[in-house]
């Protein structure tokens, strides 16, 4: 009788550590993934800061150009100056609006992309924690089976057992 129950107590040690190593590996699994996705918002959110300072650089440019144009008609018809003018700042106009869709664009997607990635964490912690469950009762089960415990509980042994 001893030795059955060093073997089962043996048995339930090494279920244990399985089932531990296993949990770890899925907590490490987890936490590369969560690294991953803040690395890619990371990215993303720098590669949305790089597009709006290139449209901002565009603005400014377009805008400059305005500004050398309108210097150079300056001495012609107020009504030409006055056209070319508009139309100038027309341009800057739809390309800073151009600039801040893309920035909103990118904005978005950074949220989005991080969203999935916590989404993405939360499904293998839950199939961490039901793999432990799972790992936890069968090892309750082997004991209990191992000791002669197992079986239907739903009738009792009324007789006493003296080995």
């Amino acid at each position: 009788m001893a030795s059955n129950q060093n073997q089962a107590s043996y048995m339930a040690g090494e279920t244990k550590a399985r089932t531990e190593e296993k949990t770890g590996q899925m907590m490490d699994k987890a936490g590369q993934a969560t690294e991953a996705t803040k690395q890619k918002a990371g990215e993303t959110a720098e590669a949305t800061k790089q597009k709006a300072g290139e449209a901002k650089d565009k603005t400014a440019q377009t805008a400059q150009a305005a500004k050398d144009r309108a210097a150079e008609s300056k001495d012609q018809t107020g009504s030409f100056l006055g056209e070319k003018t508009e139309a100038a700042k027309q341009k800057a106009s739809e390309t800073a609006q151009y600039a801040q869709d893309r920035s909103s664009d990118a904005a978005q997607y950074t949220k989005e992309s991080a969203v999935a990635g916590k989404d993405k964490t939360g499904s293998v912690l839950q199939q961490a924690g039901e793999t432990v469950v799972s790992a936890v009762v069968g090892a309750k089960d082997a004991v209990a089976n191992t000791l002669g415990m197992g079986g239907d509980n739903t009738t009792k042994d009324t007789t006493t057992r003296n080995h």
